[in-house]
């Protein structure tokens, strides 16, 4: 089984080693993401599957040897990277869920349940700033509203998402009929490397995964005026930027105080600065701070967020400077199924494994699916927590971990592996 793993880990990445300081570039909606797909039907289709695309490019590949009418058990992931990205960030799931099949047919197992291991389509956000599109249109959160504020999105090359969309084949304005229906699915969970190192640090053999922290977003843009560097008095500045870099430091410490009182987790980082003119010789007129606060708990990305907007407007009176705050994105974050949880807990004991329950900082596939069907999250260690990078890793040993606790998951979801 774990050459089975080498073997096909290379295969859905499209490469001869995983030893690339170049990594992997597949953008969602590309040619080089669908090479990846191809791939994944070919490798569905030689272990016996029923693969079909939908109108948003998600691939669903069904096994089903009792040729059972009973909703599936379901694996999720994706096979698009960020921009020399690694090559485990989603493919490790798409792996694993075929591994799963993989595992039961060596073993003579027959699940009087389909398992369907679904490829989803675009999941990062690289490409065009918005992710998870595949797995919005699979639970029907993609909806004509939204498709029509998307469709104009463009690339770093100037192709707009509508067009990258036909570009694989696709019509836009049927992506929304991928939705599947509620009685499709039973279980669907989703395998992923932690892009952290909690697992680690507890010394545990995987993750347990009960809420993802979606993000609360606000722009910060402080305005004072521009002038010559050279000829404007320092009593006279009204330097932006000067008055502003304090506020950085201030993203830090409250994040660090809320977290202190309550006992819960909250990140909050100040993750893009825009500086005008941005001249050497102008004293900076204008600076755009993003901030982006996380936390399961959406109270206390609230109180986060208020805290900032106090402290921003206060800073800024005090520097005689204006701010403007806006707010980008400011979405629930999501509890994933606490009986699903539970299962996945039954099947990494019954695997011999330890693990360990946490909460994700990161959004994936799964946080649209669990607002329609009961889903759940399995991590797996990757090396020193590194992920988008070429340095990503994990190893064959902890892909392997995965696909047992996967493969007693369905067993106990269909009857074969009794609690």
């Amino acid at each position: 089984m774990k050459q089975w793993l080498e073997k096909n880990l290379l295969r859905l990445n499209v490469t001869s080693t995983m030893n690339r300081p170049e990594g992997f570039n597949r953008p969602g909606y590309s040619d080089q993401e669908m090479k990846a797909v191809q791939e994944f039907i070919h490798l569905a289709d030689s272990l016996g599957m029923q693969v079909q695309r939908d109108e948003a490019g998600n691939v669903l590949a069904v096994w089903n040897p009792e040729q059972s009418e009973k909703s599936s058990i379901a694996f999720i992931s994706h096979l698009d990277t960020v921009t020399e990205g690694g090559g485990y960030d989603g493919v490790a799931g798409v792996l694993c869920g075929l591994g799963v099949v993989q595992y039961l047919k060596e073993n003579n197992w027959r699940p009087s349940r389909p398992v369907t291991v679904i490829c989803a389509s675009s999941e990062e956000s690289s490409r065009f700033g918005v992710s998870t599109i595949g797995s919005k249109a699979m639970a029907g959160l993609l909806t004509p509203v939204l498709q029509n504020e998307l469709i104009n999105l463009k690339d770093s090359e100037g192709m707009t998402l509508e067009d990258a969309v036909h570009s694989q084949g696709l019509e836009w304005k049927n992506m929304n009929l991928a939705e599947q229906p509620e009685d499709a699915f039973h279980r669907i969970v989703e395998l992923h490397i932690e892009q952290g190192t909690k697992i680690e640090n507890a010394q545990k053999d995987i993750g347990i995964v009960g809420g993802i922290a979606c993000p609360l977003r606000l722009s910060f843009i402080f305005t004072g005026e521009a002038g010559h560097t050279g000829t404007t008095p320092m009593n006279k500045r009204k330097d932006a930027l000067a008055a502003s870099a304090p506020f950085i430091q201030t993203v830090v410490d409250t994040a660090k105080k809320i977290e202190a009182a309550s006992r819960e987790e909250i990140v909050a980082t100040a993750s893009t600065i825009e500086c005008e003119p941005n001249e050497m010789n102008v004293i900076p007129g204008k600076v755009t701070i993003g901030v982006d606060i996380r936390s399961v708990n959406d109270k206390r990305k609230q109180e986060a967020g208020d805290i900032l907007r106090r402290s921003a407007i206060e800073l800024a009176d005090n520097q005689n400077i204006h701010v403007g705050i806006e707010t980008l994105v400011d979405n629930a974050s999501v509890r994933l199924s606490p009986e699903v949880s539970a299962e996945l807990q039954e099947a990494a004991v019954k695997a011999g494994y330890q693990y360990h329950s946490m909460d994700s900082g990161a959004g994936h596939d799964i946080m649209n699916i669990a607002k329609k069907w009961q889903a759940g999250l399995l991590f797996i260690p990757c090396r020193e927590g590194k992920s988008h990078v070429p340095e990503e890793h994990a190893s064959i040993e902890d892909l392997y971990k995965g696909v047992q606790v996967l493969a007693n998951y369905v067993m106990m979801q269909t009857g074969e592996l009794k609690s």
